[in-house]
């Protein structure tokens, strides 16, 4: 069964030495940025490979940015058997408006969802240039990535961000 916790709860778990496992499935860039010190790293773009390190005795708790892959990432794990699984309502947003304590990284690289949001308006402003000066026909360029953030709001998937979230900058250094 697959639960809800606050941002508070999590912290009173952490500081209270409560027997958890808190799993951040952001992509590298974004966790190398900021996050909780005690979260593993498990991003959502392979989460598969290796959800089966994750222990089953204890309670999972699955964190993001605002919540969205936290419950894709749960529903995994509800089908690989878990049955003490909650999202962390709010993700990192929620747990930095709270005032808890967040790691900083040195990592520059933008949060996935503004790189989408740069990319998505970059392609629009490019198709609504190219249409004015060449030809029409790039206006259709501007209506795909219309289309396709309808589709992402109304299925709360994001292609985009699937496609940026294997770009070389978003992965983590080889060792």
């Amino acid at each position: 069964m697959i639960k809800q916790a606050t941002v508070h709860e999590i912290n009173e778990m952490l500081t209270g030495g409560g027997e958890c496992q808190v799993i951040d499935v952001r992509e590298f860039s974004e966790f190398n940025s900021e996050r909780i010190a005690e979260a593993q790293l498990m991003p959502l773009s392979n989460f598969e490979k290796h959800a089966d390190e994750i222990d089953h005795s204890k309670p999972v708790y699955l964190m993001c940015r605002s919540g969205s892959r936290a419950k894709q990432a749960a529903e995994k794990l509800a089908k690989k058997g878990f049955t003490d699984i909650h999202i962390v309502e709010g993700g990192m947003a929620a747990w930095g408006s709270a005032n808890l304590p967040i790691v900083k990284g040195g990592s520059k690289v933008w949060s996935l969802e503004r790189q989408v949001r740069f990319a998505a308006g970059l392609i629009v402003l490019s198709g609504v240039v190219l249409g004015y000066f060449l030809t029409p026909y790039f206006y259709l360029l501007s209506g795909f990535v219309g289309a396709g953030l309808t589709f992402s709001g109304v299925t709360d998937t994001c292609g985009m961000a699937m496609v940026l979230a294997r770009m070389p900058w978003n992965r983590a250094p080889a060792s």
